[in-house]
């Protein structure tokens, strides 16, 4: 029973509920908490005006309150409750559950009435803090909410069951733990106290005693308070109204508002109602016990994850420890090879000197000894030798000139290392197969695996159908005409339109892929690959891709043949609702430009064009609206929650509005309430300056309020979030508006 224990507590107080009273959403509120949330309305909201109008058609209506006016500024009112009108504003509070209260800045008067029947003010209304619906009392004010007697007895049990041990009711200090109970006393003893409050004889002697734990299930079991009639106090239920789904007094029959409905007798109702409540809870048991289950096998899954990634990484390390060594071994062999052309050159040079040495020495040896025989003056002695020296003279000359000054070895190595194919293989290095067996180390196969069957061929890119349309851009390619390995599938890869990394985009059989959501106004590189059971094979040539910065053209125009001229284009973007994003209960029409909704709750549709760049500017027209929902318009993350309203969590920043104002919302903050709402035929416009990181909105032509958000970074995507009392339609395309434009070349 402990898991229930949430739905035993008061939204306001924390607390287990106190005398509870159903509000008419079905939930519940501690009479003395409903008292203290209470706000006053003005005159013509009271039940009596709505009903002079011909409104009222209850005894309680809801109503759109404006509950700022009651507060400060920088808070919206959503979700808050005041105390009452005539109370000065006092700061906000939060109860244990985080719903925020506004007690009374002044204790009511002193009174002796009970809380249920003192009188509340005039014209008061109270909203739940669950649903967030409000409505306004009647003459009869609290008196007029039925008292939940089964909540009651629920958390009587619950309490009984949460005691740790009876304790005996008589002992005068410390109560010893019981050990018998009196049906017929309905008290609980120790032994001590029974000798001698309860002997075993006289009229006492047929009072039966049962042990505490069956006393005390007896003591739930016996009848508990009989709900009356929230109309006639002093009677009880006796009938059920089918038509108002509610027990009924007789009174209520012979002279009441239920004296013309359908009534049943409550005792059949009340086994009927019983014997549906438990079918519905066989269907949720059996969702419990699967979730159990479900469970179960999450936290299977999270042990085998973590030894699956054991086993693999050590299978990973193994076989890149591998690729490690084989390179370190061709390193060694390559470094050999080096070694020796580094060998072979210095043996070439140092044999050139020494010739050349040797050489030297015997040209200075004649060039001395010619000198010396000049000096001779015996004519007939010179001319004796003189034509031998001289022929020795040019022949030794000779020998110099025949390329002995030229040295035989460069300093250059020949060597040169390509290793463009092998950095290449290792950037490309990838698992082939996506599924992996963790525990079968052969299960993980590189790119490059040799093999003995060859490779695809690399794709080419049919350049006269690849194209761009705003944000999106569409690659076609096809195999070589003479190609004839087939190829099992393609990998599409681009970069991240700055010149980054390539990213993989598209895996699959097809030969043609449309890439959504890329930045506007950014270049972007695309190659395409084949591969079948042997590998991959060598990239095409990258297409540079030029996505533009907004399209002037019709949704309706001709499919693009060539590459979109970005130049040529006007910075504005055309974009529709997105059905596939959006949650189940919106109704889309118009080419998914109008959209409304099939729930009173509110849910949110995003636009089918993300941006990151660039100044942007789109606008909705308010096609219905009855003055009570608050539609919210902005901008979100492609995960923001669906089925709450747009700004309530952090992935959604949003302005909703009234028919009197609005609030800027990101992760459910409210700020900057500003005067001036909207009514059917109007206007929001939505400017979302990415240059500049601002979010500003527009309610017919005029700003709304300040900047709403500044600092804002990344993917955006339009957001609406309403309800069915709201319909809006999209238009898009639009320029930004001139004043806008101006004061940003001035800034």
């Amino acid at each position: 029973m402990e898991e229930m224990e949430e739905e035993l507590k008061c939204p306001v107080c924390g607390s287990f509920y106190r005398e509870p009273i159903i509000l008419p959403c079905s939930h519940n509120l501690c009479q003395a908490c409903a008292r203290n949330i209470l706000v006053q309305t003005p005159e013509s909201e009271s039940p009596q005006s709505r009903r002079a109008s011909g409104s009222g058609v209850s005894d309680y209506d809801y109503l759109d309150l404006d509950k700022m006016s009651l507060y400060s500024e920088a808070d919206s009112g959503y979700g808050s409750y005041g105390g009452f009108a005539s109370a000065p504003t006092t700061p906000c509070q939060k109860s244990p559950n985080g719903v925020r209260v506004f007690p009374p800045a002044m204790p009511p008067p002193a009174t002796h009435l009970s809380p249920a029947l003192a009188p509340v003010p005039r014209n008061s209304c109270i909203t739940c803090p669950q649903c967030h619906r409000s409505l306004i009392l009647d003459d009869r004010g609290l008196r007029g909410f039925p008292k939940n007697r089964v909540l009651e007895g629920v958390i009587d049990r619950y309490q009984q069951s949460k005691a740790a041990a009876l304790k005996c009711q008589l002992c005068e200090k410390a109560p010893k733990e019981a050990t018998v109970m009196c049906e017929q006393c309905d008290v609980f003893y120790c032994d001590p106290c029974r000798l001698r409050c309860h002997p075993p004889r006289g009229p006492l002697a047929k009072h039966r005693l049962v042990p505490p734990a069956q006393g005390r299930v007896s003591r739930r079991l016996s009848p508990r308070k009989v709900s009356t009639c929230t109309d006639h106090e002093l009677e009880n239920h006796s009938m059920y109204c089918v038509q108002c789904k509610m027990p009924v007094c007789y009174q209520c029959l012979e002279e009441g508002k239920h004296s013309s409905h359908e009534v049943k007798a409550l005792g059949a109702m009340w086994k009927l109602h019983k014997s549906q409540l438990s079918q519905a809870l066989n269907g949720l048991s059996d969702r419990a016990k699967e979730a159990k289950e479900f469970l179960v096998q999450l936290r299977n899954m999270v042990q085998q994850i973590q030894e699956n990634s054991v086993e693999f990484e050590a299978c990973l390390v193994a076989q890149c420890d591998a690729l490690i060594d084989a390179l370190n071994r061709r390193k060694a062999q390559l470094l050999a090879r080096v070694n020796k052309e580094h060998e072979h050159k210095l043996k070439v040079v140092r044999d050139q000197i020494s010739h050349c040495t040797v050489k030297l020495r015997q040209t200075t040896g004649l060039m001395e000894y010619c000198l010396e025989v000049i000096k001779e003056n015996d004519p007939s002695g010179f001319l004796q030798i003189s034509d031998a020296l001289i022929r020795r003279v040019h022949l030794t000359e000779d020998q110099w000139g025949k390329g002995t000054l030229t040295p035989r070895m460069t300093t250059d190595f020949d060597l040169s290392l390509d290793n463009s194919p092998l950095l290449q293989s290792i950037h490309q290095l990838d698992f082939v197969q996506m599924k992996v067996q963790p525990r079968n180390c052969d299960a993980l196969h590189f790119q490059n695996t040799k093999a003995s069957s060859p490779v695809p061929a690399t794709p080419i890119l049919q350049l006269e159908e690849c194209c761009t349309h705003n944000n999106s851009a569409t690659l076609s390619w096809k195999q070589p005409p003479l190609s004839t390995v087939p190829a099992e599938g393609y990998i599409l890869e681009l970069d991240d339109g700055n010149g980054g990394q390539f990213r993989e985009v598209y895996v699959g059989k097809e030969t043609m892929c449309t890439v959504d959501g890329l930045h506007f106004n950014s270049t972007y590189n695309a190659r395409i690959k084949a591969f079948n059971k042997t590998g991959v094979s060598q990239y095409s040539k990258t297409l540079v891709l030029q996505t533009s910065e907004g399209c002037n053209f019709e949704p309706q125009s001709a499919p693009y043949t060539q590459l979109v001229d970005i130049k040529k284009l006007l910075a504005v973007a055309w974009f529709a609702f997105d059905p596939g994003s959006a949650h189940s209960d919106i109704i889309f029409s118009n080419d998914n430009l109008t959209v409304t909704c099939s729930s009173y709750d509110d849910r949110v549709v995003l636009g089918k064009t993300g941006f990151s760049k660039g100044v942007h500017y789109w606008e909705l027209t308010v096609d219905r609206y009855d003055n009570h929902p608050d539609p919210a318009f902005g901008v979100a993350r492609i995960d923001v929650m669906k089925d709450v309203m747009l700004g309530k969590d952090d992935k959604a920043w949003a302005m909703y509005v009234d028919n009197n104002r609005s609030w800027f919302m990101h992760n459910n903050s409210h700020t900057n309430r500003t005067e001036g709402g909207i009514t059917k035929g109007a206007t929001i416009g939505v400017l979302l300056d990415l240059n500049r990181k601002t979010l500003t909105f527009f309610i017919n032509d005029e700003q709304q309020g300040p900047i709403a958000f500044e600092n804002v970074e990344g993917m955006f995507f339009p957001a609406v979030s309403l309800n069915r009392n709201v319909q809006v339609t999209l238009h898009t395309g639009l320029p930004v508006p001139d004043f806008y434009s101006s004061r940003a070349s001035i800034a």
